[in-house]
């Protein structure tokens, strides 16, 4: 299980990376190109891309909602904090694997979206 509990919070990470690295990256080399700051928090860059209309609200809401749950596989939670894996089983009564699983899939969800947009798809 810890394999398959792995693969899940690989996917959440890996789909938040995308998101952060492909969003900045056409804001900086797009056609219409800018100068990020050295570090860009996500939340600027989701701004930025919203104010361009490279995004709608409805992204920017399930991107920050991605942004929730990665930030939680990347740095400590205490288990009293409601975005830690075991509180939200426990508070739930729900295996954790339920939430891994349920996470992984909408990561992977909000990343296939964000690739159709126009600005990403390589059909054009």
């Amino acid at each position: 299980m810890s394999f398959v509990h792995g693969n899940y919070i690989a996917t959440v990470m890996l789909c938040q990376g995308l998101a952060e690295h492909l969003l900045a990256s056409y804001l900086e080399l797009g056609i219409d190109g800018e100068q990020l700051p050295p570090r860009v928090k996500f939340p600027i860059t989701l701004e930025r891309c919203l104010s361009r209309g490279i995004i709608v609200d409805a992204d920017v809401k399930d991107l920050q909602r991605l942004m929730k749950l990665r930030n939680p596989l990347s740095h400590y939670r205490n288990i009293d904090e409601p975005s830690n894996l075991t509180y939200r089983a426990l508070e739930n009564q729900s295996p954790a694997a339920d939430h891994v699983r349920g996470d992984a899939s909408f990561a992977l969800s909000v990343a296939v979206r964000l690739l159709s947009l126009p600005a990403f798809r390589v059909d054009k």
